[in-house]
């Protein structure tokens, strides 16, 4: 169980008892980190917009200014806050096929995105290393990005567009079909075949191959 402040609790015996996992919230670590008096610490000021947890128990939390993020993962005390390693600021990140093994996607404000080149080390505090992926969304922001499987892929924008990969995020391709009035906030995939997209005023969208 997670909470918008950061801390992490879990239980082993059906939610009678609850364990802390982070010895302090991310408003703690962000206020010890910007005290420390180390150089560009104020960088790391805000809230954080969201809380993303890959299927092994790894985290990710992004700044609602988009200047930075923070990640953790179990056996760490606190969260690691990083900076963003582009001049934009972060719209979105999440993790590849939901695993932090396959790497990280982190969209960008005017229609970025980028994969990091291997797996990210969560103890490290080292920036990763993102490269960009050639999609053209005109400038709309990407809210969501969703794998069907490693190499198909999804994106969902505002303005009501849906972009789709199949070669892993080298080329896309517009969804001239599916577009709708609003934004869509959320691809879900459960398996091949079945998939659906949140999008404002109660939009609800289902994949059919």
């Amino acid at each position: 169980m997670t909470t918008s402040a950061g801390a992490i609790y879990v239980t082993n015996n059906g939610g009678r008892n609850w364990k802390a996992q982070v010895k302090e919230t991310i408003d703690s670590t962000l206020n010890r980190t910007i005290s420390s008096g180390v150089s560009g610490a104020s960088y790391f000021t805000g809230n954080i917009i969201g809380v993303i947890r890959d299927k092994n128990g790894k985290y990710l939390a992004i700044s609602s200014r988009g200047n930075f993020f923070l990640t953790w993962q179990p056996g760490q005390e606190f969260w690691i806050p990083r900076a963003r390693d582009t001049s934009r600021r972060i719209q979105s990140m999440g993790f590849i096929e939901n695993d932090l093994e396959q790497g990280l996607w982190m969209s960008t404000r005017g229609g970025g995105l980028s994969f990091t080149k291997s797996q990210p080390d969560f103890d490290s505090i080292n920036n990763f290393d993102f490269s960009s992926s050639d999609i053209k969304t005109g400038g709309y922001g990407i809210l969501d990005v969703n794998f069907k499987n490693k190499d198909e892929l999804w994106a969902a924008c505002g303005g009501g567009i849906l972009y789709s990969s199949i070669d892993g995020g080298k080329s896309w391709k517009k969804d001239d079909e599916d577009k709708v009035i609003g934004s869509l906030y959320k691809i879900k995939f459960f398996n091949s075949k079945l998939g659906f997209v949140l999008g404002s005023n109660g939009v609800l969208l289902r994949y059919v191959e």
